[in-house]
Order: structure tokens, then C-alpha cells, then sequence
């Protein structure tokens, strides 16, 4: 069973360092999961917070679906994300310690159909950080070109 992946969050991987991974279910209208069918999804700049004992995820857009007319839902709207009590109990302590965050890294459905989240527990990367995994990649690729040549 393959998943098939409808958004990716490629900021989340540059600006933080991702410590932990979880998969997450996502509470969705009719009309969002035809959206998502057609890949009409984006992750960039949301993010997740935990609220008494509940997941929600902010600023994640979907667009509106055309043939839904006045059955249509805000694309921006917040949306509750589904985990076991004592994952979102682990979380609330991890969060509740300095520099650490929920960012959302990717939507996509499951071999069964069934529309999940990978939520990530991170830390902010500083801008030195980036910058030397900017250098990192440059030199990996450049030790690829010369051993390609080599041959």
C-alpha cells in the first residue's frame, strides 16, 4: 500500500531542525478531501498548537473546491488534528519546553484513503545553522561531481 502525498512543507525543512515525527488524522469536510484529491493544498507557514487537550492546525490552505458552491468551507480555516491522549500529553510537555514547536510536514493519504498529517516536533534552526547546511550540500555535491568524473 502506497501513500500518495498531497502538499509538502519545504520551508519546514530549511528554517528547523526536526527532532521527532508523528502522523496525525485530520478532521476534513466533503468538499476539502475533493480538494486535496486534486492536490490543491499548501503547508507553507502553518503550524500546529495544542490547546486544553486538542491539536489544531493554523494557516493551512485549501482551496476552495469549485463544484461545492455554497457548500464550501474557508481555506484558511483551523482544523483539529487527531492523535491518541497520551501522544498530545507527550507533546504538551515537549512544547511546553523551550524553542521546541509543531510544524506540520506533510498532508497525504494513506493506502486506505484516509487523509493524515506528518507532524513534526522542532527547533528552530539559527541563521549560522542554515547557512552551514547550505555548505554541507555544496560540498556533497561537489565530492558527487568529482567522483562521477573520476570514473
Amino acid at each position: 500500500m502506497e501513500r500518495i502525498e498531497v502538499a509538502t512543507n519545504r520551508k519546514a525543512f530549511r528554517d528547523y531542525e526536526i527532532m521527532e515525527r508523528f502522523e496525525a488524522g485530520i478532521v476534513l469536510v466533503g468538499s476539502e478531501v475533493k480538494s486535496l484529491r486534486a492536490f490543491k493544498a499548501n503547508l507553507t507557514d502553518s503550524f500546529a498548537c495544542i490547546e486544553e487537550n486538542e491539536i489544531s492546525l493554523y494557516n493551512m490552505n485549501i482551496a476552495a473546491y469549485a463544484q461545492a458552491s455554497y457548500l464550501n468551507v474557508e481555506p484558511k480555516r483551523t482544523r483539529r488534528l487527531l492523535l491518541h491522549e497520551k501522544e498530545i500529553q507527550r507533546l504538551k510537555d515537549k512544547v511546553a519546553q523551550r524553542g521546541f514547536t509543531l510544524v506540520p510536514l506533510k498532508l497525504y493519504f494513506n493506502g486506505r484513503g484516509i487523509a493524515k498529517v506528518e507532524l513534526a516536533l522542532a527547533r528552530g534552526k539559527k541563521f549560522y545553522d542554515r547557512r552551514e547546511d547550505v555548505k554541507r550540500r555544496e560540498a556533497d555535491l561537489s565530492m558527487r561531481k568529482a567522483l562521477k568524473h573520476q570514473r
